[in-house]
């Protein structure tokens, strides 16, 4: 019993004693996760110097600047560079696990990360080239669906709304602009057809998750069957006996701001390419923007994080809700066009190959922001980039492994890298008005 339940007045402890047990309580473990990360990258760092160094060839390893294999480059030796950066990654990690201040840790983390890549890169390219500018302009166009599908998810999840239907979003988006876009002959209408698509998928989730309460996790994965059955259907029945008319859409544009375009390394990816490139990085600053500096941002965020005390000061969560579910359709329908306007050049069956979930992978490694989920879209992009560029070189790797690549840098990302991240409170939580 305690001293207030015998009728007697609780002792008041020292500040010194109630500073001893408060520093306790908050001190954190030895093993925190810096320092797992860092064991990690000693490990890995060891061995990255030894294997890669063993079997590096000590050629020459030639990074260039420009397209092709012309121009400027940064030169290594190869086996040199497979142990100097694999050291560069041991390195960090040992300062991560002896326990670097604060400040530096993601800093060291990130570094020991690029060490380890360039270390693999120095043992693959060894006697031959590496065009730094396709690999950023390949990066950038892979990530490019990522960075729409994983935007179209922080609308929805940071107004409370878990958004697991951009699979299906993809799917519709890509099979309209390739349907309406052939039809046409135009690739602005199938451009904009395939917002139409995104905005179906989104609707459907809007009502039955926000209107008819149904979970949103199930709803979002039914909605991306309905979405696969549905456009795998009509391509066997509509666009596969007749791909001249249903199913050869025009490729979208590249378009080139004479000037800018010349820029090294930077003007070829950025103001050398499609329209469809720009709009999303114009969505990242505005969706950034809005998020932070507006009404309807701080209103979205309220909406996400406390929908009773929103609706208390007057803020329609349900609208809301609806408005951002909708618009995130939109930009996720523009996400799926770039399957059929820029990269495979027509619709086949299941053609996203599960590139919503990496979307919503990057949505959660970007911590619900949208310059989060375009830093892990372009980490995301780089992966299956890297899988195609060492497939044209013939890397020694099994053509199996480099296939899983994208996947397995997902896998690690999110269950490695991202820590312990806190989704908006209300996200998937059902509003019902009291």
């Amino acid at each position: 019993m305690t001293e207030l339940a015998r009728g007697g007045k609780p002792q008041k402890k020292s500040p010194e004693a109630t500073a001893d047990i408060t520093e306790a309580e908050v001190a954190a473990p030895f093993w925190d996760r810096h320092r797992r990360l860092g064991a990690a990258l000693v490990l890995i760092g060891l061995a990255a110097a030894i294997a890669f160094g063993a079997v590096a060839k000590s050629a020459t390893a030639r990074f260039t600047l420009s397209p092709g294999n012309e121009g400027p480059a940064i030169s290594i030796n190869g086996q040199v560079g497979a142990i100097l950066f694999g050291v560069v990654t041991l390195i960090c990690g040992g300062l991560l696990l002896a326990g670097v201040a604060k400040r530096w840790r993601t800093a060291f983390l990130g570094l020991g990360i690029v060490g380890l890549v360039l270390s693999f890169l120095s043992w693959q390219v060894a006697g031959q080239f590496m065009s730094l500018v396709d690999a950023a302009n390949g990066a950038l166009v892979f990530a490019l669906p990522l960075i729409l599908g994983s935007l179209a998810g922080v609308l929805g999840e940071r107004s409370g709304v878990v958004n697991v239907a951009i699979e299906g979003q993809f799917l519709m988006g890509a099979f309209f602009a390739a349907l309406v876009g052939t039809m046409a002959g135009s690739v602005w209408a199938g451009l904009f057809s395939a917002a139409l698509g995104g905005v179906l998928i989104a609707a459907l989730l809007a009502v039955l998750a926000i209107r008819f309460l149904v979970d949103q996790v199930v709803v979002g994965i039914v909605l991306n069957l309905f979405a696969l059955g549905v456009t795998g259907f009509l391509y066997e029945r509509l666009m596969q006996p007749n791909a001249a008319k249903f199913n050869e859409p025009p490729d979208m544009p590249v378009w080139r701001i004479p000037g800018l375009a010349d820029i090294p390394v930077i003007g070829p990816v950025l103001f050398n390419t499609t329209l469809l490139v720009w709009v999303a990085l114009i969505l990242v600053v505005v969706i950034h923007f809005g998020l932070s500096r507006t009404r309807w941002g701080l209103r979205t965020r309220a909406v996400g994080e406390h929908p009773t005390a929103a609706d208390t000061v007057g803020v329609r969560v349900r609208g809301l809700r609806y408005l951002n579910v909708l618009i995130g359709g939109v930009i996720a329908g523009f996400g799926g066009a770039y399957f059929t306007l820029i990269g495979a050049g027509s619709f086949t069956k299941n053609m996203t190959s599960g590139a919503g979930f990496i979307a919503l992978a990057a949505l959660i490694f970007g911590r619900w922001t949208p310059l989060g989920a375009l830093a892990a879209a372009l980490f995301f992009g780089f992966a299956q980039n890297l899988t195609y560029f060492l497939s044209s070189i013939n890397s020694p790797v099994p053509s199996q492994f480099l296939g899983m690549l994208p996947y397995v840098a997902t896998i690690i990302a999110v269950a490695g890298l991202v820590g312990r991240v806190r989704a908006p409170a209300a996200d998937g939580v059902p509003y019902v008005k009291s």
